[in-house]
């Protein structure tokens, strides 16, 4: 067996709704299952979601107070006030940045500019800036993903004279800041139909209504804001993406080709993954290590060698939080290791770490444990704690740190991630009463994580056209996440490690003639735990590999299960004794039959371990239970082997069968055999054993093993004596059977034991094996009785 490490949750679809949208749309049933589990269960919807048939953007006076910013910000852009943009650090946060500045620009407003330093002033708007701003001359603040949870900077905003717009999408707490306007599809008393807009996606609605009709030059930066923001990729989020993709390949803004190109990226070929893994990191880097304004020059800028220094720089960056992040990473899950993992919730706080990364941090923490992650860096000059936290499924981050807002100054999020400042005095408080929510809310079944899995393939099911079809279903992302399909019970027909440190796995599938290829990256490990011919499930995304011009499907593996037990060959193989220690402790248990063994491999790293069965009734009391049972040598009888695993369900069964003797092999006299060597006696009347044995079996082609062995069966028969190694015959023994001496019943015996053990096929000891185990005791013992 191969335990998952997950949990699966798999989804099963209407037959009848998948057969009819099949028919209807004249795509393969793979495809029409995916539509039919998200929702896309008739051809208009599927037609629509797919095609982006009747997709339009909403009308943006929707919005409560949107009006009243528009007919606000013209009355600046006409009567030449400075309006000034307050953004956010992070990609969502850059982008909207950018595409209000771009908006206002096309206006000629007198606009800039400001984004918060991280490590100075922290997350949102703050008095000290807001007083500065004013100071500059700015009568009218725009806030872009930030500014809902800033209640104190509005009454400064009043007092100073600023009027001040938010535009945010983060979740509004209990009591909204006093401003001009306020544009958030979540905010109480607004009709807009759809909430789950990004920062950037407000504020290109913000952008639609002050141009009068889509500024479809600004998509490229909404795709990218609102992929990286990891908000649901349906609605109008999915509009946002799909057409800000199509952009994206085709964009002549030089910041974004230069970022492209230094990240390795083919542009024209760049889909949600490109955005995901390589645009969006490098754009969030900046506002992790210094002030996030090179980000927003980089997406504004008109100049070629500015855009391919500002990349530079960027990507620099970008390679110092990577090292930022590993360095934590590693301190904090020292930190856990050596405290114990005994808490529901991990909080993580340590002075010196770079609260601009403890967000990445947090993700990693959660990806290795599973559970609520807190990671906070500890200012000690100003006695404070910045930090993140991510959250698994079954816990809801935002409500539950709603709860100790008291201690929570600044605050916000969303259910699955947040960001805080608190008073470094009250970490432990925090981390008291967030593990004494989580308790009342979680199980220990929540600490095992899903894997959601939208459908069940068969190994026909899976082809290039097939696949193809289902990544029409992109961009892929949070809300329409990439599929996961599970392949059940399906027969291993290779399995091997592959990559210059043999650390990950190429497996591949087979049935009826249908093979299909599997990878799993750092899968490595599964190799050895598995073997050619067992049925595995497997649960993976699928794929099209391009190579030479030939495409072929393939299965990235995720997690993989075998469900029934397994049977590992290491007859003859001479490093049985690596792998054998590699198994898990808890789970083996090394077995022999034989004294000897128990001597050989006695100063070994098998000694302490090794278990000898000295009877059948020794070999029935073992617990074999869900164990890995290594047999290290063979049995000196079929019945002890039989009662070792009689009626027991074992998980793995390790076969080695070390021997010093070999009986199958050496040759076991016919009966032709002894007929001819007796009337050679007969004839002869006696026989020097001694001096012509050798000579008499190189003239038969014989050992003289076999000679020596006819021999002992002929005088335990007393068919012969033998005096000083010279054999005489008795011509008036009684006639009697071979089968009556001793030594022929035992080789006969040995024989019978090595050929079913040791030299039988793989296959042939399985299905033996298989009854073996499937019966009880007593039914077993009436098997072989009858």
């Amino acid at each position: 067996m191969l335990a998952s490490k997950m949990r699966w949750d798999v989804k099963t679809p209407d037959k009848e709704k998948v057969e009819l949208l099949s028919e209807q749309l004249g795509i393969t049933p793979l495809a029409a299952s995916l539509l039919v589990m998200r929702g896309y269960d008739t051809a208009d919807k599927a037609a629509s979601f797919l095609y982006g048939k009747d997709a339009v953007f909403y009308d943006p006076y929707l919005l409560k107070d949107m009006e009243k910013a528009v007919q606000r910000i013209k009355q600046a852009i006409s009567e030449n006030e400075k309006i000034m943009i307050y953004g956010d650090y992070d990609a969502d946060g850059v982008t909207s940045t950018t595409v209000l500045l771009q908006i206002l620009k096309k206006y000629s407003a007198q606009a800039d500019f400001y984004i918060p330093d991280r490590f100075k002033e922290g997350y949102g708007p703050n008095e000290a800036a807001f007083r500065h701003i004013k100071e500059q001359g700015y009568s009218l603040i725009v806030t872009v993903d930030t500014g809902i949870a800033g209640v104190h900077e509005a009454e400064v905003a009043k007092e100073l004279g600023i009027d001040l717009i938010i535009t945010d999408h983060h979740e509004p707490g209990p009591v909204l800041p006093d401003v001009y306007a306020i544009i958030h599809p979540k905010q109480p008393g607004c009709s807009y139909p759809f909430k789950e807009l990004a920062g950037v996606g407000v504020a290109f609605k913000l952008a639609h209504a002050l141009n009068g009709d889509i500024p479809e030059d600004l998509l490229d930066l909404c795709a990218i804001g609102t992929i990286a923001d990891l908000v649901p990729l349906h609605d109008e989020n999915r509009h946002i993406a799909k057409l800000g993709m199509a952009r994206f390949r085709k964009t002549n803004r030089p910041g974004l080709k230069a970022l492209a190109k230094i990240a390795g990226a083919e542009i024209q070929s760049a889909d949600e993954e490109t955005i995901g893994f390589q645009i969006a990191p490098r754009i969030n880097a900046v506002g992790r290590i210094v002030q996030a304004d090179p980000a927003v020059y980089l997406l504004n800028t008109e100049d070629d060698t500015e855009a391919g220094e500002l990349a530079e720089e960027i990507n620099a960056l970008n390679k110092e939080r990577q090292k930022i992040v590993n360095q934590i990473t590693e301190e904090a899950v020292q930190m856990i290791e050596d405290e114990g993992l005994d808490q529901s919730v991990i909080v993580c706080a340590r002075a010196g770490w770079n609260p601009g990364v403890v967000g990445i941090v947090a993700s990693k923490l959660v990806e290795r444990f599973y559970r609520p992650a807190i990671v906070l860096g500890i200012d000690e000059e100003k006695g404070i704690a910045k930090g993140s936290a991510r959250s698994i499924k079954g816990f809801d981050l935002f409500q539950n740190l709603s709860e100790c807002r008291d201690i929570l100054p600044h605050f916000g999020g969303h259910p699955m991630a947040a960001g805080m400042t608190l008073s470094q005095e009250d970490v432990p408080l925090l981390r008291e009463r967030i593990n004494r929510q989580a308790e009342a809310v979680l199980t220990a079944e929540d600490f095992i994580p899903v894997q959601e899995v939208d459908l069940c393939c068969r190994l026909e099911d899976i082809t290039v056209d097939s696949i193809a079809e289902m990544n029409k279903l992109a961009p892929f992302g949070t809300g329409n996440p990439k599929p996961f399909v599970l392949v059940s019970d399906a027969k291993i027909d290779e399995a091997r490690k592959i990559g210059a440190n043999q650390n990950h796995l190429k497996l591949v599938l087979a049935d009826e003639g249908t093979k299909l290829d599997c990878v799993g990256f750092y899968k490595g490990d599964i190799e050895e735990k598995i073997v050619s011919g067992a049925n595995i499930s497997i649960v993976g995304e699928l794929s099209i590999n391009e190579w030479n011009n030939r495409k072929k499907p393939q299965l990235m593996i995720k997690d993989a299960a075998v469900n029934e037990w397994q049977l590992f060959d290491f007859r003859g193989k001479r490093s049985w004794k690596e792998k054998i220690l590699k198994l898990d402790p808890a789970k083996r248990i090394f077995l022999c039959f034989r004294e000897e063994t128990k001597t050989t491999f006695a100063g070994t790293e098998l000694a302490d371990e090794l278990i000898f069965i000295s009877g059948e009734e020794e070999a029935k009391r073992l617990d074999l239970h869900n164990r890995y049972a290594v047999f290290i040598d063979t049995p000196q009888s079929l019945e002890r082997f039989d009662h070792a695993v009689k009626g027991k369900k074992l998980e793995r069964i390790y076969l080695i069968f070390h021997q010093s003797d070999e009986h199958f092999f050496s040759t076991f006299p016919t009966r032709d055999h002894f007929k001819w060597y007796y009337a050679f006696l007969l004839k002869r009347g006696s026989f020097d054993l001694a001096k012509y044995a050798g000579e008499l079996a190189r003239h038969k082609g014989w050992t003289k093993d076999t000679i020596d062995f006819m021999t002992k069966v002929f005088f335990e028969l007393g068919f012969v004596t033998i005096e000083n190694g010279v054999l005489s015959v008795k011509f008036d023994a009684a006639k009697r059977d071979l089968t009556e001496s001793d030594t022929y019943r035992e080789k006969q015996r040995l024989i019978e034991l090595e050929q079913k053990l040791v030299y039988s096929s793989a296959d042939e000891l399985k299905q033996w094996l298989n009854k073996l185990m499937g019966e009880s005791a007593e039914a077993y013992e009436s098997m072989r009785r009858t």
